[in-house]
């Protein structure tokens, strides 16, 4: 199998590596002519434009974009609509909001072009060794791409969710619960924080994390964390994103669901930017341990550094 990924940044680069170490052929392309070149260097075949990508694959054609949602993704899809064939696969392995999905499915579908919406969870780690994948579109397409989210997943880590839109909209929820999961254990190690017995965060989160109730991969992250900075003194506590919650919500509301816990959490989050606290520093923390996603210096807005 050989297949074309467009996006080389933190996610991109490692999910590409374990491809090329599973034996998969890789045409990459990035914006930064540096990102293809270092891709090229461990052994996938460089691309320096979606025409040339596009060129160096046979025909039908599986493509993988893992860009930033938004604008980013309107232009790459817009490119490839104009340059991919009938028959080909496309993939988008961001974290695109469902309806875009369904509406550029739609818009593909009349060329003849598939559309896959994978939503891909574990954060740097599993993609470097072995993702979470959440699949949506037609079953056909899902069927002949199943060799290459075997490649990617850990076992039993992918699975097919449903027709278009179905992917992306159960990453939506999960990245809802991940806000929730980690504001209970920012507001958790506050609590512990500030009360007259000071332990020590590391001992605390080395005993959660080992059989009890509430153990857990993030508790890992946590771990990791506090021994780099034990009172996280180093972290201004300003959590950015945001996105994939405020979706989350809307699609609840329109549902009707009630997801008061979620909605909290977003609204926390969102404070934290005028109100950093404790329990921010802590959610700040393990986002950059699984995912890589910066901390604004103290003084700087997510605005200013574009996140």
């Amino acid at each position: 199998m050989r297949i074309g990924f467009i996006g080389l940044g933190r996610m991109g680069s490692l999910m590409v590596s374990r491809l090329l170490e599973q034996k998969i052929g890789v045409v990459a392309t990035d914006i930064h002519p540096d990102a293809v070149r270092r891709t090229a260097s461990a052994g996938a075949t460089p691309a320096f434009s979606i025409p040339e990508l596009v060129k160096n694959l046979p025909p039908p054609r599986i493509i993988w974009v893992m860009v930033p949602h938004g604008r980013a993704t309107d232009t790459v899809f817009a490119e490839l609509g104009k340059q991919a064939s009938r028959g080909d696969i496309l993939i988008d392995g961001g974290n695109t909001f469902y309806q875009d999905s369904l509406q550029r499915a739609a818009l593909l579908r009349k060329k003849g072009i598939y559309l896959l919406d994978i939503g891909v969870s574990g954060g740097l780690a599993g993609a470097r060794d072995g993702a979470s994948l959440m699949a949506g579109g037609e079953r056909k397409a899902y069927d002949a791409v199943e060799p290459l989210l075997k490649a990617l997943a850990v076992p039993d880590g992918y699975g097919y969710m449903g027709k278009s839109g179905a992917g992306h909209f159960v990453k939506m929820v999960h990245n809802g619960i991940e806000y929730a999961l980690l504001q209970s254990y920012g507001e958790g190690y506050q609590l512990v924080h500030a009360s007259p017995f000071h332990p020590d965060l590391r001992e605390v989160t080395k005993v959660w994390r080992n059989g009890s109730v509430i153990r857990s991969w993030l508790l890992e992250l946590a771990q990791a964390g506090f021994a780099a900075d034990p009172g996280l003194e180093n972290n201004s506590g300003v959590v950015c994103g945001g996105s994939t919650g405020e979706w989350t919500v809307q699609a609840a509301r329109k549902l009707k669901v009630p997801v008061p816990v979620l909605s909290l959490s977003l609204r926390q989050r969102i404070a934290s930017r005028k109100r950093p606290g404790f329990s921010s520093k802590v959610i700040a923390m393990l986002r950059q341990q699984f995912g890589g996603h910066p901390i604004p210096p103290k003084g700087k807005t997510c605005e200013e550094l574009g996140l």
